[in-house]
This record gives C-alpha cells, sequence and structure tokens, in this order.
C-alpha cells in the first residue's frame, strides 16, 4: 500500500509515542542522548523501539517507530486518536 493511501497523522512529538506505547506494554530501557528505548517481551520475541524526543516527527519517522513496535500504520494512528 502507497503512503498516500495511508495518510498522514497529525504532528506528534516522541514524548506523546513514548507515552502511547508503555499504555501498550512497551517499557523504558535507556536513554541516549535525545533518543529513548523502549522494549516489549511477547511470547516469541522482543520488540525494541527506538524513539526520538523531538518536538514534531516527520511522517517516514513515524513509518519507522510503527514497524518497530509491530504495529500496522494504522494500528499506530489509532493510538494517537484514543484518549
Amino acid at each position: 500500500m502507497a503512503k498516500e493511501e495511508m495518510g498522514s497523522m497529525k504532528s506528534v512529538s516522541g514524548n506523546e509515542i513514548v507515552k502511547k506505547l508503555t499504555r501498550i506494554g512497551f517499557v523504558f530501557v535507556k536513554q541516549r542522548g535525545s533518543h529513548v528505548k523502549l522494549k516489549k517481551f511477547a511470547s516469541e520475541s522482543t520488540r525494541i523501539v527506538i524513539v526520538p524526543l523531538h518536538k514534531d516527527l516527520p511522517q517516514g519517522t513515524l513509518h519507522s517507530i510503527s514497524r518497530q513496535a509491530g504495529l500496522t500504520y494504522k494500528e499506530f494512528q489509532e493510538l494517537f486518536e484514543k484518549n
């Protein structure tokens, strides 16, 4: 599916992403500079996500974070639609 078909998200900060990912089971591992490392243990695998703590993340970075988290981009977008 082309990126145009997926739609784009509103402006999202790294801190917002960290909060949303911790709500779905990711845990803080460490921080190095402006990047946070989160980890989620699944039954047979471990997911590691690196999130830059910048104010406005580009769409490409958001796509990369969703892939690292094992979510489709639509599932990732829905995290921000919920309160």
